[in-house]
């Protein structure tokens, strides 16, 4: 049975997890603090789910004491909305994060393809599916075996696509996350990368889109491809 640990103050939120995570056949554990939660967090844990206000320590204080000792995928309850609370979050460890108010089944959705992530590990150095492969190491892109002529913030975007398939980023996240050197970055920059990824797969098979775009949202890699 897969365990996970709720570290969430909110009593209504509590509750409407545990009633969708136990009806899908997963051991819920509930913290309302921090500190409480930091003494529940064992290797046996699947997922831990944590949200960033909490009464005594804030959500990036735990997950830093947690990613001392152990790299179980977290996943951040934020009812802040600023880019720079979930690129923060990401860039200190978290594995994905959701703004409240969410639902339930979103949350499912994001526990579910992280599941499918860590139950069938890849190498350390490199990432792939059915069709498409990265290699970590040589920063490259192959589709059926063809490497792809991309370039360093086409690769890089490819790359965290990949390790959160299914989720979708908005263009000022990707520039944050991706884009190294701020006189780079311009408006409608992200769309021209995406474009060329595009591009370069359409070269080795013209049917072939691995990139979801969802209007008025952003982008991301499709879940079935």
């Amino acid at each position: 049975m897969v365990k996970i640990l709720l570290i969430e103050d909110e009593p209504g939120i509590q509750e409407s997890i545990q009633i969708t995570l136990e009806s899908e056949g997963f051991l819920l554990t509930i913290a309302s603090t921090g500190s409480e939660g930091l003494n529940m967090v064992t290797a046996d844990v699947s997922i831990v789910i944590l949200d960033i206000g909490l009464p005594d320590l804030n959500g990036f204080e735990v997950l830093k004491l947690i990613r001392q000792k152990y790299q179980i995928p977290v996943i951040f309850l934020t009812a802040r909305n600023s880019e720079i609370d979930k690129v923060l979050g990401l860039e200190i460890g978290a594995d994905d994060y959701i703004v409240k108010p969410f639902s339930p089944r979103e949350l499912l959705a994001r526990i579910r393809a992280i599941l499918r992530r860590t139950q069938n590990p890849v190498s350390s150095e490199q990432i792939s599916n059915q069709k498409i492969r990265i290699s970590l190491d040589k920063k490259l892109v192959y589709y059926n075996g063809n490497s792809l002529n991309l370039s360093p913030y086409e690769y890089k975007t490819m790359e965290l696509f990949f390790k959160w398939p299914g989720r979708i980023f908005t263009r000022e996240e990707i520039m944050d996350i991706v884009w190294t050197e701020p006189e780079d970055s311009f408006d409608r920059a992200v769309d021209t990368v995406i474009k060329n990824i595009r591009a370069r797969f359409k070269e080795l098979d013209p049917n072939f889109d691995p990139i979801e775009t969802r209007r008025g949202q952003g982008y991301g890699l499709k879940e079935t491809i």
